[in-house]
């Protein structure tokens, strides 16, 4: 497009003068076109103090932390707050039996016993620009949609090396609107990243799977970590290294919320699809998210079971678990939530006004048609995938296939190495773990050939039990499951190993399994259908939302969600889910008691926490009533990556954590309703409150400028 790109609100109703409170996801660099609608809100900032490239703002203390969640400086030390499970699997890498920080905790105690986490990076934005002109030169709308690619990502390459030329930033270009517009994004990457407190899980996953996407919640889901460098700028880990003092890190604000106060979340959420037609939340709601529930259903059933067995099964598997269960129950709620807005015809009827504006525009009379040929194309190969991914790929077994596989098409000796260790770390405890993972491989794969999606599988078998016969023969016999016979394999010299995985290939039954799966599901005319699929989509949503844009001229428009800073922002709200019920604001310990049973693993409550709450012994960090808050709700529209996100007040200042949204309201990656759709964040004084009277860190407390 020629002309700016509008990017604030728009409501995709039938009646487009409609706004809905609090929806959007706002580019930093262009906030000052919220500026009025936000201080009418209740912000007390300029545009200018949350993103500013000449002088220090908000935007210099939000980093994005791991590639996926979002973190806070939050002394002038280096000092950084994000999610527990944010920082989950830095916390399982580092605990062993004998040192168990996942159930225990961790807190350094002094720099010397912070922990260095190798491969962990934090990210930092210095600027951002619109650079839509670079990269749409010498393209048009003759190209085809591989050749318009090709010339982009020609271009980004050149604009990226140009700008970054001679300097320690790296550069990245990210599209907006389907491919509309182009912001170039100049960032500094961190990789001197060291733990420094978590809690016990006890407190860091409160409530665990059960309320996880649920309020109330009491989960004091934080951790904290350290960012290093040497002079001032990224460095990789050196105990020469010192504590980066970043350009601006975050005031904490012990006054508290009310209901109706002004907050924001300012993150990188991940992915959003709000201007998607109906036929892909048909195909989310009704199509897509029950297979993967179902399936889930299945791993997240075994899984659970072996938690229970010790506590070392717990631990093996407790990251594991909650990948699994964060999807599934995420699916659950974004399904019930696009029922309950009739999703689906909402969408429609937004597509029937578009085509009564269209009917005279050559250029987008026929988009919609064309969309919905293109989804019915894509779905039949998209649901195949669906299957592999979460039925023949949900066991470990498979997934060894799968790597065993690889090295027969690509024999080098460093995968050949990777795979025995792999494998030994794999057999280590394979009579535990063996039972488990083969009833997984056998049911997801039967409920597949049950529901007609697993076509690799011979048709002789005509029922479950001969077909679970058969699988479970294939578990057995392969080499996979054959520790020995596998060592010798991965140890003999290269030309050897080839010679020896040809064989394999034809006479293995889990690789002959494997190979039949993918070159069906994965062959070269479905691969051709489904990027053909996709590319026509692109093209077409582009196009269609370009016409939206030009069918409501005064309307106002925010980009989907990809991984790029943004600011949300909204009040503090409470709901109601369903008749005769209304959700406050807020909770407090005293839900945690309430939630006390020593018989789940999720709601035990650890001693020393107990005995502060029977004492009342809150400190500084109770609110006027006396009572500690745990965690509060707010109507900012967030996403997955906004976890770790800090939740500002109206001058700026720390309140809470995101983490989560109320499962009523996770259908706003496609659908947003106010009326349902809340972020739940860790209220910051419960945060304080464990790492000082909880933990006893009161050294990182004194790190901190605490607004009282």
């Amino acid at each position: 497009m020629k002309r700016p790109i509008l990017l604030l609100l728009a409501a995709f109703m039938a009646a487009p003068t409609l706004v809905r409170a609090d929806e959007g996801m706002w580019i930093p660099m262009l906030l000052g076109r919220n500026q009025a609608a936000m201080q009418r809100a209740g912000m007390h900032l300029s545009a200018s103090d949350i993103y500013d490239v000449n002088h220090a703002s908000l935007k210099d203390a939000v980093v994005l932390f791991a590639g996926g969640c979002t973190g806070e400086f939050i002394s002038d030390e280096g000092l950084l707050l994000t999610n527990h499970h944010c920082g989950y699997g830095q916390i399982v890498k580092h605990s062993t039996v004998e040192h168990d920080y996942l159930t225990n905790g961790f807190w350094a105690m002094n720099r010397d016993q912070e922990i260095p986490c190798p491969g962990l990076t934090v990210v930092r934005l210095v600027r951002m620009e619109d650079v839509t002109t670079q990269v749409l030169a010498n393209t048009d709308d003759q190209m085809t949609e591989s050749e318009r690619e090709a010339t982009i990502s020609a271009n980004i390459e050149a604009l990226t090396q140009k700008a970054v030329e001679g300097s320690h930033y790296k550069a990245v270009v990210k599209p907006f609107y389907y491919g509309n517009q182009y912001f170039m994004y100049i960032n500094e990457v961190f990789t001197d990243v060291r733990l420094v407190g978590a809690p016990p899980s006890n407190i860091g996953k409160f409530g665990g799977d059960t309320d996880n996407w649920m309020w109330p919640r009491h989960t004091g889901d934080f951790s904290l970590f350290r960012v290093y460098a040497a002079d001032g700028l990224p460095a990789d880990f050196s105990k020469e290294n010192t504590p980066y003092r970043p350009l601006q890190h975050l005031q904490i604000s012990l006054k508290g919320i009310n209901e109706g106060d002004f907050t924001f979340v300012f993150g990188y959420p991940g992915t959003t699809r709000r201007y998607v037609t109906h036929d892909a939340v048909n195909l989310a709601a009704n199509i897509e998210n029950p297979i993967r529930i179902a399936l889930r259903d299945i791993r997240l059933a075994h899984y659970n079971a072996a938690m229970k067995q010790s506590p070392a099964q717990r631990l093996k598997y407790a990251s594991r678990v909650a990948g699994i269960a964060n999807g599934w129950k995420k699916w659950q709620g974004e399904t019930l939530g696009i029922e309950r807005l009739h999703g689906v015809e909402q969408k429609m009827q937004q597509e029937a006004s578009f085509r009564r504006w269209a009917a005279d525009k050559p250029q987008y009379r026929n988009v919609l048609d064309s969309l919905e040929a293109a989804y019915a194309t894509l779905t039949d190969v998209e649901v195949e995938r669906v299957y592999f991914n979460e039925a023949l790929l949900a066991s470990d077994f498979m997934n060894r296939a799968l790597a065993l596989w690889r090295l027969t098409r690509q024999n080098s000796d460093a995968a050949a190495q990777k795979l025995l260790a792999d494998s030994r770390q794999y057999f280590a405890d394979f009579s535990i773990h063996s039972p488990i993972d083969q009833a997984i491989f056998t049911e997801t794969l039967v409920y597949a050939w049950q529901h007609g999606y697993a076509p690799y599988i011979d048709k002789k078998y005509t029922n479950a039990q001969t077909l679970t016969t058969y699988l479970n023969t294939i578990y057995t016999k392969s080499i996979l499951n054959q520790p020995q016979k596998l060592e010798k394999l991965l140890t003999l010299p290269t030309e050897k190993r080839a010679s020896r995985l040809a064989t394999l290939l034809k006479n293995d039954p889990a690789l002959i399994l494997f190979h039949t799966a993918y070159s069906q599901v994965y062959s070269p005319e479905k691969n051709q259908s489904f990027s053909a699929a996709n590319a026509r989509i692109s093209h077409l949503m582009r196009t269609y939302v370009r016409g939206m844009m030009e069918q409501f001229p005064d309307s106002n428009f925010f980009p989907d969600a990809n991984l790029t800073l943004r600011v949300a922002y909204g009040h503090v709200q409470g709901f109601r889910p369903r008749d005769a019920v209304y959700y406050t604001p807020y909770s407090t310990i005293d839900g945690i008691m309430e939630k006390e049973n020593p018989d789940i693993y999720d709601y035990r409550v650890e001693p020393r926490l107990k005995e502060l709450y029977l004492h009342k012994d809150y400190g500084q960090y109770a609110n006027s009533k006396g009572e500690l808050p745990t965690c509060f709700i707010a109507t900012n529209h967030t996403t997955g990556g906004n976890s770790g996100s800090p939740v500002l007040n109206a001058d700026g200042q720390l309140i809470g954590i995101n983490f989560d949204r109320c499962w009523e309201g996770t259908m706003s990656d496609l659908l947003f309703d106010p009326n349902y759709c809340r972020n739940i964040s860790l209220d910051i004084r419960y945060c304080l409150f464990l790492i000082d009277k909880y933990a006893g860190a009161t050294h990182l407390i004194q790190e901190m400028t605490i607004v009282k």
